[in-house]
């Protein structure tokens, strides 16, 4: 199993189970989620983008992951990556610069993964 699998593989599960414990809350904070990326004013992609500075600035690698994972079938370009990349370490810091390493790495696997 290669690390995107793997971490497909484990969030889903993980979710199906936070999701199996019928918490109302939980459900609905899935679903505003879900509902948040959707395409509106702007568009799905453009969200995405939004929530992967997000989550660079936060330090969050699992949500960088899942961002990366949106908008590399969204068809970003590598390009286009480098840019919130960018925008990520000027609005983070120099603190966001380990998160940006390993979400290039990630990336590569995304690519690799996808040539399959």
């Amino acid at each position: 199993m290669d690390k995107v699998e793997e971490f497909n593989a484990y969030r889903q599960k993980m979710n199906d189970k936070l999701l199996a414990e019928d918490n109302l809350v939980l459900k609905r904070f899935f679903n505003l989620d879900t509902n948040t990326y959707a395409d509106g004013a702007l568009s799905s992609q453009t969200k995405e983008m939004l929530g992967l500075v997000a989550s660079m600035v936060l330090r969050c690698d699992d949500c960088i992951k899942y961002h990366l994972e949106t908008c590399y079938k969204q068809g970003l370009k590598k390009e286009e990556l480098l840019e919130i990349f960018s925008v990520a370490n000027i609005v983070g810091g120099s603190i966001v610069i380990p998160h940006t390493r390993r979400a290039l790495e990630f990336w590569e696997e995304l690519e690799n993964h996808y040539k399959k």
